[in-house]
């Protein structure tokens, strides 16, 4: 067998970091091991039954079995508008201004590609969504990190980035609420985005991947609330999270005009858009009822006091996140990240994922997903306890 040479572009690409945490899990499962896996970001409970019966449905409509338009049908597009009016009070342009994708994360890799030439510069939050340097790589374009640091909140302190990096970028990455750290942001740092990216002509593009998961009565804002943020800028939007749709990979970006039409370009020479059956589900459950995504979250806050509540009581000193379906937790000493997490894994039998991951701001601390039921979330904690890591110090929220 002859062996073909990959590509310079497959070779400068990040190695997928996921991809290692679960084959390292894997390992342990294949030799017998209960393993409680709070490594990764997929959702536990299934998609909702009213839209898995609309996606039956519409698989019986023969006109859905030939190819869509290139550029997605307009009543998924309509049905994206009207979701932002009604839990955002933002004005869309169905046709111009919102774009569909295979799951957000296939925009948020493919957007460097539309706006970037090799060597242009772009911003990304540190730590981050690994899938970012993902479309850096394959952009040829060069990343300057913003360190998110508990002292500013995981928030990117604008005034401590110098004149030349702000003016030189052309693209701005950002995530609230944000993976890893849990973090949220508010109306007011939007807004001073706004202005940041007019003043040095920088797009934004912000992932909202977590929009629909907000805790303590706080409703996560959206990026395009902000007055003039679809002069300079997008929103990535997934039914993965506040659906439940994974697998269905189904989202879409809104905002800019220009943006949407150069991603809808690029996306004309890669697909046909997606199956219409799907498209018809997803436009059912960003229109429909919306009990489901209200009892959701309400689900992830019950897990996240829980998760909370059994660290304190070991003594581990952590912070419960604002949202998302993570929590971002400092590693005690002398450990790093790496160590950390191995030493759960080996002993405990717990998968997290090393901060250091997520970039180099991310070190000291590993990130858990609340992805499993409310008593195996406690039992991690209770074996990560008998580990002798943490002073007990009976602490109770």
């Amino acid at each position: 067998m002859i062996y073909f040479n990959q590509s310079t572009l497959l070779n400068t690409l990040p190695k997928q970091f996921f991809a290692a945490l679960t084959k390292k899990a894997a390992q342990y499962i294949n030799a017998g091991h209960d393993v409680i896996n709070l490594g990764q970001g997929n959702p536990d409970q299934p998609t909702p039954q009213h839209i898995v019966d609309s996606l039956k449905e519409a698989a019986d409509q023969p006109a859905f079995h030939r190819y869509p338009p290139f550029q997605g049908q307009l009543f998924l597009k309509e049905a994206a508008a009207q979701f932002y009016k009604r839990e955002y009070d933002v004005d869309l342009d169905p046709e111009t201004e919102i774009a569909i994708l295979f799951g957000g994360k296939a925009g948020l890799v493919e957007l460097p590609m539309c706006l970037m030439d090799a060597g242009d510069y772009m911003l990304v939050p540190d730590p981050g969504y690994p899938d970012y340097w993902s479309g850096a790589a394959m952009a040829g374009a060069l990343m300057d990190y913003m360190p998110l640091t508990v002292e500013n909140h995981f928030l990117p302190d604008y005034d401590a980035i110098e004149k030349e990096r702000l003016d030189r970028a052309k693209l701005m990455l950002l995530n609230y609420p944000n993976n890893p750290t849990g973090a949220q942001a508010n109306s007011a740092f939007f807004e001073q985005t706004v202005e940041l990216a007019k003043k040095h002509n920088i797009c934004i593009v912000h992932d909202f991947a977590y929009g629909g998961v907000g805790f303590d009565g706080h409703k996560p804002p959206s990026f395009l609330q902000a007055e003039g943020a679809k002069e300079i800028g997008v929103e990535v939007y997934t039914l993965s999270k506040t659906y439940n749709m994974a697998g269905w990979r189904v989202g879409f970006v809104a905002g800019n005009k220009s943006v949407i039409s150069a991603i809808n370009l690029l996306q004309d020479h890669l697909y046909v858009s997606l199956f219409s059956a799907v498209q018809q589900a997803a436009a059912v459950a960003l229109t429909g009822p919306q009990d489901c995504v209200q009892e959701l979250s309400a689900m992830y806050e019950r897990r996240r006091n829980v998760f909370i509540d059994a660290c304190k009581k070991i003594g581990w000193n952590v912070t419960a996140p604002a949202g998302s379906f993570f929590a971002w937790l400092p590693v005690p000493a002398p450990y790093t990240s790496v160590e950390f997490s191995d030493m759960l894994l080996e002993k405990a039998h717990v998968v997290a994922a090393p901060g250091i991951g997520f970039g180099t701001y991310g070190e000291g601390y590993v990130r858990v997903g609340l992805l499993t039921d409310e008593h195996r979330l406690v039992e991690a904690v209770e074996r990560i306890g008998r580990l002798g890591l943490f002073i007990d110090k009976n602490i109770k929220k």
